[in-house]
Formats: C-alpha cells, sequence, structure tokens
C-alpha cells in the first residue's frame, strides 16, 4: 500500500514517465500482499493476536531436548574470513589463513565455469548424486555401488554413528586426531573410550585390542594421515586391527597429500571396513562440502535408506564433477603443496622456540618450546594478519598446526614469526 501511494504522487509528464512508472510498479501479488500488511498494521491493539500465557508446567523449551544434549559442549570451529576482517581490524585480503587445512590454490577453473552455467537451481537434486558417483567409480576405482556421497564427510561421520550406534554403545578414539569424531558421539548418547597415540603419534594398536577386548565398542576411528600431525597408519597395523571384532571407520581426507595409496578398494574385502575421502582438501571445495566413503555392500544398503534424501545439493555436485574433469590441476597443485610443505618444514625447523614434526598431509603440527605460550604465539601471529590453529585440550596444549599455503603465504608466516620472536626479545630485555 505505502508502495503504491508513492506511486500515485509521482507526476506525469509525457506518455513515456507513464511507460516507465509501469515498469517500475511491482505484480499485483506483491501489491496486494503490501496492501495485507498495511491493514494488519493500522488494526487497533485490540483486533491482533497476542500470544496466550504458556502453561506454567512447561518451564523452558529446553525441556524438550534429550537430556545428554543438555551437557553437550559445543563444537569450536574455525572463524571464517568476515568474522577475522572484523575481529582483527584488517581487510580480508590481509589475512593469510593457515588454521583450517584448506586448499588455498582453489578448485580448478571448470568449477567456477560449470557453476555460473549452472541449469535448473529450482529443482531438487538427485538423491542419488548417480553422476558425481560414476565420475567417482573412475577417479577412485571402485564400484559406484559401494559409493555413497555426502555433504562433507562429517554428515557421513554422523550417518555412520546414527545407523550403528545406541545409546550408551562405546566407539574408539585415539587422540590427539580429528575431534569431530569425540563431538558428533557425544550428539548420538555414545560413550568415547580414549586410546591415546604414542609419542611419535602411531597408533597403539596393542592397547587399542585391549581397549576391544574390555569395552566391546561399536567403532574405532583412525585418521590417515592423521589430524592434526600428519603421521600415516601402516598396513600391518591397518590389518591387526581389521581383525578385531569392531567397525573400522578409516579417514582418509588427506591421503591425496601422502605417498600411500587409498585404502577405498578395501570395503569389497573387509565388511567392517568403511573408507572415507573429501573434496575440501585436495580440490579446493571446503566451502562447497562435498565428501564421500566407500562402504561394503552388506551394510551400504541401509545407510541409503537413512540419509537425507537431498543432502546433496546440486551446486556440490555440479562442482565435485567439474573438478574431477581436470586431473592434472589436481594432480600440479598436490604436487605444489607437497613441495612448499618440505620447504616450509625446513624453514620452521629452524625457528628457535617451533619443533616441527614430519607430515604427510597439508600442515605442519609444531611443538611450541623454550617456555612460550603456545596459545599467546597463535595470538601474536594473528595480530600480524597470519591465522594458525592451536587446541586448548591437554593432548596439544603445547603445540600449533599450521596449514601449507602457497609460497607467499609461507613468507608472510616467516615474517609474522620474526616480528613476534624480535618483538618478544625487546620486552624480555
Amino acid at each position: 500500500m505505502a508502495m503504491s501511494l508513492r506511486l500515485s504522487l509521482l507526476p506525469f509528464q509525457s506518455p513515456t514517465d507513464a511507460s516507465m512508472l509501469r515498469l517500475q510498479q511491482p505484480p499485483p501479488s506483491i501489491i496486494a500482499f503490501s496492501s495485507i500488511v498495511a491493514v494488519a498494521s493500522s488494526l487497533p491493539p485490540s483486533q491482533t493476536a497476542m500470544p496466550p500465557n504458556p502453561p506454567s508446567h512447561i518451564k523452558s523449551g529446553a525441556s524438550f531436548l534429550r537430556p545428554h544434549l543438555l551437557q553437550l559442549a559445543p563444537y569450536t570451529p574455525i572463524e571464517p574470513f568476515e568474522i577475522l576482517s572484523a575481529r582483527l581490524g584488517r581487510s580480508v585480503k590481509d589475512i593469510v589463513k593457515l588454521d583450517a587445512n584448506e586448499n588455498l590454490y582453489g578448485p580448478p577453473p571448470e568449477v567456477l565455469k560449470a557453476l555460473g552455467c549452472m541449469d535448473f537451481p529450482n529443482i531438487y537434486p538427485d538423491p542419488e548424486s548417480r553422476r558425481l558417483r560414476a565420475a567417482l567409480e573412475v577417479d577412485a576405482g571402485v564400484e559406484a555401488e559401494h559409493i555413497l556421497v555426502g555433504c562433507g564427510a562429517d554428515e557421513l561421520i554422523d550417518l555412520i554413528m546414527r545407523c550403528t550406534l545406541d545409546p550408551g554403545d562405546k566407539i574408539i578414539d585415539c587422540p590427539p586426531t580429528f575431534t569431530m569424531y569425540a563431538f558428533d558421539a557425544a550428539v548420538n548418547a555414545a560413550s568415547v573410550v580414549k586410546v591415546p597415540r604414542l609419542h611419535d603419534f602411531r597408533v597403539d594398536v596393542e592397547a587399542l585390542a585391549r581397549a576391544v577386548k574390555e569395552h566391546s565398542p561399536k567403532i574405532v576411528f583412525l585418521t590417515s594421515p592423521n589430524n592434526p600431525d600428519g603421521s600415516l597408519i601402516n598396513e600391518e597395523d591397518l590389518l591387526e586391527i581389521l581383525r578385531m571384532p569392531v567397525l573400522v571407520v578409516l579417514d582418509e581426507a588427506y591421503i591425496e597429500f601422502s605417498n600411500q595409496s587409498s585404502r577405498m578398494k578395501w570395503v569389497k574385502e573387509f565388511d567392517n571396513l568403511i573408507v572415507l575421502r573429501t573434496f575440501s582438501k585436495r580440490a579446493g571445495l571446503a566451502g562447497i562440502r562435498v565428501g564421500y566413503g566407500s562402504f561394503p555392500l552388506s551394510m551400504v544398503q541401509y545407510f541409503w535408506r537413512a540419509k537425507q534424501p537431498y543432502n546433496v545439493s546440486a551446486t556440490a555436485e555440479i562442482a565435485a564433477c567439474a573438478a574431477l574433469k581436470n586431473p592434472i590441476y589436481l594432480e600440479n597443485v598436490k604436487e605444489a603443496i607437497i613441495k612448499e610443505r618440505e620447504q616450509l618444514f625446513t624453514l620452521l625447523h629452524d625457528v628457535p622456540c617451533l619443533t616441527p614434526y614430519p607430515s604427510h598431509a597439508n600442515f605442519i603440527l609444531c611443538a611450541v618450546k623454550g617456555g612460550r605460550s603456545a596459545k599467546k604465539l597463535k595470538a601474536d601471529l594473528a595480530k600480524c594478519g597470519v591465522m594458525v590453529r592451536h587446541y586448548d585440550n591437554a593432548e596439544l596444549r603445547g603445540f600449533i598446526r599450521i596449514s601449507v599455503g602457497k609460497p607467499e603465504h609461507t613468507k608472510a608466516l616467516m615474517t609474522a614469526l620474526q616480528t613476534v620472536l624480535r618483538d618478544s626479545a625487546a620486552i624480555q630485555e
């Protein structure tokens, strides 16, 4: 109503003006809706619907939640560029983001081109992601019938737990590792049995075997290369774990950056193995969310029944398919990241307060030594516009993790480290 009133006051000076006015008017449906809103807003308070007083026996909406969720500790994600920019008072372009293991080369050019030409965004996506699964069959060398695609591998981790865990069931976690396993277990009312890794971050297979025998867990989660240290699980250890009476979920989010072949094909031989992969690291699609897994045929049909029908968006499938069409780009970026990882490791080795650990992923874990606080070092680097990861837990409190970027990102990191150490020395003097 307000809009039509404003338009009626415009002067008509010529037929041209009148025709232009008609073009500016909203469709009749919009005018009608505006009229309804205007009439409703003009009603006296006595004629407008007021919410009734809630029943006295309902104290809080939280009373409807599952009780264990009231004690759930929230997952702490990495801050996005916009939030970092506002908090640090820096332009997004002046922030070097080395805190989330993202691929800073970005996706192949075919991805943006395909997304720009996307047809039918108004139509629901293929609930079976058939085009992508067919492309993955060629890329991964495992039949499409074994493959399930998700909104990131995170969705598949949660789906696996929802399909296998009853409240009170147990999983085995091998910290330090990807914290989503323990988080999703808590969401699904499962207990977490921790089997800490050895001092060099290898899985303690003997301790794991004892835990399986003592606690009878449903699932053991393994990551290779492991996040946050980049270590690999060798074939002998994996085979020994697969002989245990437990479902093994092997997360290979970073496998492309290692010299180890994927075990996706192993699901055809082991009915107690699921292998997860992602497009976030290899193809630079972290913001679009595409993960996939290889499942034994004996169980995959049930995951199909339980998953959300349209869990993978049309944009995600288009982007992933487009990325797979340029394997040369993917290979070149992988090699560039591996090369930069070795360069970064050498440079970090010469930093007095850091001890870097060899990595087979796109990041490097560093112990912070010399009495310096890892948490403060992260904060000081952030003031210089360089973001690194710090974990506030017992296993990793004295460490920072640094993602591998481009050479210019390594240069910015080293410059920031020099600035922080120089300023620290000056304060001590």
